[in-house]
């Protein structure tokens, strides 16, 4: 991770109280190329004094603009804008989490096709909570009109990771401002340069200054105070699970709305039956895109014993051809980690697969820039090699852990054993998603009922959808993004209960028609 720095910010990039700026104190922090480790240029590091005057802002905002009382309906023709400006700045934005992320040109367009269908999707969706939902039957008196009605949740602090910087923050700031939120959003320190030009790109579609706050620093300069305030009803963050646990103690103490998305120990179970040709492909896509480094990634193969060496084989020999280079380079399948943090980070798993017993197949280091086909690669760039690592069990630590990097591990059941497949896969503390590969469509949809992620693949790995919901059983976390439920969550639901003919209870004495008898006990029905 880049260390802060003394030096001004290239410009500014903290947004709060309506004006970009710099931090408080004039830090700043590198966004470093993980190419070849070059300096992008600095960025605003902001304070906890910083944080405070957005958090400020925000509730005054949220208590006196008309912005959270608006028609869902209204809000919703700002997605539209906004979805329409990311696809005319797609290029632009592609090209900037490209540098930042060190991802390829293709998925960084994908990324942002992906998001612009996130915004048309809620501003499809939100106005529909514009019409209160009825309460009547047993119980409603047919004088009462009983309602229920969403509002906005108040000030939401928006926290995204650095894999997925502008997809990640859009999945949450669609909904939150499709329900007339104040939205306070802090990128990963790591890679915060195209959440900045989104930001400037919403305010242009005519988002309310003050209802977006930006603040680009990292998580220890100002995350105890945006999630401890109490003026901060929500906070919704994607990230690591000792963060995540971090942020749920903080926000206990206000009693905070939180939603949280912490990863996954993914396992991908192939039968037998599958075609093997596919199913390698399929295993590969599943855990080598993006050198890795996503949640839902399928870093786990549990395999069927009498495909098992076949499937394996076939995995590490194209394992090897993966071109890795620039992601500007039509060539390239796929780019560096995203920073030397991370690089060091993998490299101690590969240390710790090596003590546990693990037999290394292929990769388990950076390349060797002196060998021909990684002459290609700058010296300064954080690459290291898609990873296949055997003889894994369930007691491994290299098995349990999120490695988040181009490693695979192998477990291996004996034929038709699905009891084992489903206890392999659901032994890990994650729950967020997992892939059944076979050509027996009942067995598909039993492993996919009773393997506990929150999504499951059949015969394919890593589609989503803004139209279905996002999110993790067990220390994947809590809530959901995307769908109706990821609407829901920036929701408050209100009870409106009005007595169209209004007559006095007359409960206590004194009010002139009430009646008022001697109370006399009723005698005991038995015997104490």
């Amino acid at each position: 991770m880049a260390a802060i720095s003394t030096a001004p910010a290239t410009q500014p990039t903290l947004y709060i109280d309506g004006q970009w700026r710099n931090s408080s104190d004039g830090r700043s922090r590198p966004s470093i190329n993980p190419y070849d480790g070059s300096t992008i240029c600095h960025v605003s590091e902001a304070t906890a004094a910083d944080a405070e005057a957005a958090i400020i802002s925000a509730r005054d905002f949220f208590r006196s603009s008309p912005f959270a009382h608006d028609t869902f309906a209204n809000r919703s023709k700002l997605l539209v804008k906004i979805a329409d400006l990311l696809q005319r700045d797609r290029a632009l934005l592609a090209d900037i989490e490209v540098r930042d992320t060190g991802k390829t040109l293709a998925e960084a367009e994908t990324d942002v096709d992906d998001v612009t269908a996130v915004f048309r999707f809620y501003a499809e969706e939100a106005p529909h909570l514009d019409t209160p939902r009825r309460i009547t039957g047993d119980g409603v008196p047919g004088s009462v009109r009983s309602e229920i009605v969403k509002e906005a949740v108040g000030v939401c602090v928006l926290i995204a990771p650095w894999n997925y910087p502008l997809l990640q923050i859009c999945w949450k700031l669609a909904p939150a401002i499709a329900a007339g939120n104040s939205s306070i959003i802090k990128p990963s320190e790591v890679t915060p340069l195209s959440t900045v030009h989104l930001v400037r790109l919403m305010l242009e579609a005519g988002v309310p200054a003050r209802a977006l706050q930006l603040l680009t620093a990292g998580g220890a300069s100002v995350g105890p105070t945006l999630t401890e305030h109490p003026d901060v009803d929500l906070v919704s963050f994607t990230g690591g699970l000792d963060t995540g646990r971090n942020i749920l103690r903080s926000a206990a103490g206000t009693v905070k709305r939180t939603c949280v998305e912490l990863g996954g120990k993914n396992p991908n179970v192939v039968f037998a039956d599958a075609p093997l040709d596919w199913a390698i492909d399929t295993v590969l896509t599943a855990v080598f895109l993006h050198s890795g480094q996503v949640c839902s990634s399928a870093a786990r193969l549990i395999v069927e014993e009498s495909i098992a060496d076949k499937l394996v084989a076939g995995v590490v020999v194209r394992a090897k051809l993966i071109r890795m280079g620039s992601g500007f380079d039509p060539a390239s399948e796929t780019g560096p980690l995203v920073s030397a943090a991370h690089l060091a980070k993998i490299e101690s798993y590969i240390e710790m697969a090596k003590g546990e017993g693990c037999q290394i197949l292929c990769g388990g280091s950076q390349p060797d820039r002196s060998q021909p086909e990684y002459a290609h690669l700058p010296p300064g760039g954080y690459f290291f090699l898609p990873t296949v690592l055997d003889h894994c069990n369930r007691d491994m630590k290299i098995v349990q852990a999120e490695t988040f990097g181009p490693i695979l591990t192998v477990e291996r059941f004996k034929d038709g054993d699905e009891e084992t497949a489903i206890a392999l896969a659901n032994d890990t503390k994650f729950g967020l998603g997992g892939g059944v590969q076979t050509s027996d469509a009942a067995r598909a949809k039993r492993l996919a009922r009773r393997i506990r992620h929150g999504t499951m693949w059949t015969n394919t790995y890593g589609a989503y959808t803004p139209r279905a919901e996002w999110g993790g059983f067990g220390m994947s976390g809590n809530g959901r993004e995307l769908g109706k439920a990821g609407l829901d969550e920036y929701v408050e639901t209100k009870h409106l209960y009005t007595e169209t003919a209004p007559a006095p209870p007359g409960w206590f004495k004194g009010h002139p028609h009430a009646e008022h008898k001697k109370f006399t006990p009723p005698p005991p029905k038995a015997k104490l």
